[in-house]
């Protein structure tokens, strides 16, 4: 499935723009970014693996961390194109 940035700027402008804060979206932007920040030590061998899948896991924290920063520019009204 392919997303656009303005497509996924409308759904989260619906999705969010009645309540969130850009504050509650940036709190978990930087939840997301220290999950992709354990998985790269679990990468490089700094912390122990569990036997996940790593790359798995990482794509999703990185599209999580894109969904954040994509929330954010939408509840501020932000054309990111």
């Amino acid at each position: 499935m392919q997303v656009t940035i303005e497509a996924l700027e409308n759904y989260l402008q619906n999705h969010y723009g009645s309540w969130a804060t850009e504050q509650s979206l940036f709190m978990k932007l930087v939840e997301e970014m220290g999950e992709v920040a354990e998985i790269l030590n679990k990468r490089s061998g700094r912390k122990a693996a569990d036997g996940t899948d790593l790359n798995a896991e990482l794509g999703k924290e990185l599209a999580d961390m894109i969904h954040y920063i994509v929330a954010i520019a939408a509840v501020n009204n932000l054309d990111l194109n």
